[in-house]
Formats: C-alpha cells, structure tokens, sequence
C-alpha cells in the first residue's frame, strides 16, 4: 500500500494541477483514505513540509508531538478541516472548523486529530524537522488506525461538527 508519494529531487518544488490531481486520485483509491506529498527533500531537513490530502472518512489516530520545539502548523488549501484538541486523558478540549485559506498553529504536546469535513481536503503542513520515530506520539485513549472500534470514535469526531 503506497503511504506516500516520494520525496522531491530538484531544488525547487512546485504545486500544479497534474499533481494535485494525481494526489486526489491516490487518495481516493488508498485503503486510508488519504495521501502524503512530501515537499522537504529528506527525513533529515529541519523543516519537515508536505501536503496530505484527505478525504471524508479518513482516520488519523489522536497523537501529539513530544519535543520540546514540536511546534506544527495546518493550512487548508481546498476542502474544510476538522481539528480538535483533547486532554491528557481524552477529553475534547477544543473544536475549530477550519475553511480553505485558514490555518491553525499549535505548540508542541498538544493532543491533537483532525479529520476531513469535504471530499478532496488539502492541507499544506509544516513542522520542524529532522523527523524520527520520537516526532508523533500516539494516543492511548483513542483507538489505532486499525483497530476495533475505529469507526465508532471516528462517528464521534465528526458529530462534533454536525
């Protein structure tokens, strides 16, 4: 299963047409439902950037990033996203509906998901790099991308923006 397409070569990167819509297309057709463009040239850069594109029905375990200087920022290119934020013990903290142009910024150790509210949600998001297994922590209290009773938890988020 393609989780991503490959990373850039070239020094320059540019967002056109015939990648978005190849993008959507794999998106589309992979079994989660989503498809990560990276834009940073390597795990190593110290600006990790990339476009994910989701669709309605998507699921993203809750997680957080741990590190001190983990800060990541969202911003919807087209579609509209759901992005909320939970407590230590998974409580939701807080909801935002976010339109195309919009953006959140969050610091590190925020619980966080987000979900996609239209068909073919684009997001630009940016974090500090180098990436390593340590970047993304992962919720206990929220269940695995394929574990039992994902669909249940997911009906929930997204009522949060019925």
């Amino acid at each position: 299963m393609k989780l991503a397409f490959p990373n850039p070569e070239e020094p320059v990167f540019e967002w056109n047409a015939e990648l978005r819509e190849a993008g959507i297309q794999a998106s589309q057709e992979s079994p989660r439902r989503r498809m990560l463009i990276p834009i940073h040239r390597s795990q190593e850069d110290l600006v990790q950037r990339m476009v994910n594109i989701l669709q309605v029905g998507t699921y993203i375990q809750p997680h957080r990033h741990p590190r001190d200087w983990a800060v990541e920022t969202l911003q919807v290119i087209e579609g509209e996203l759901g992005f909320v934020t939970f407590d230590e013990s998974g409580d939701v903290r807080t909801v935002h509906r976010i339109p195309a142009g919009g953006f959140v910024d969050i610091e590190e150790r925020i619980w966080h998901g987000v979900l996609a509210l239209k068909p073919d949600t684009i997001i630009l998001e940016v974090k500090r790099g180098p990436y390593d297994v340590t970047d993304k922590e992962f919720a206990d209290w929220a269940p695995g991308e394929n574990e039992e009773g994902v669909t249940a938890y997911l009906e929930g988020l997204e009522a949060l923006f019925a």
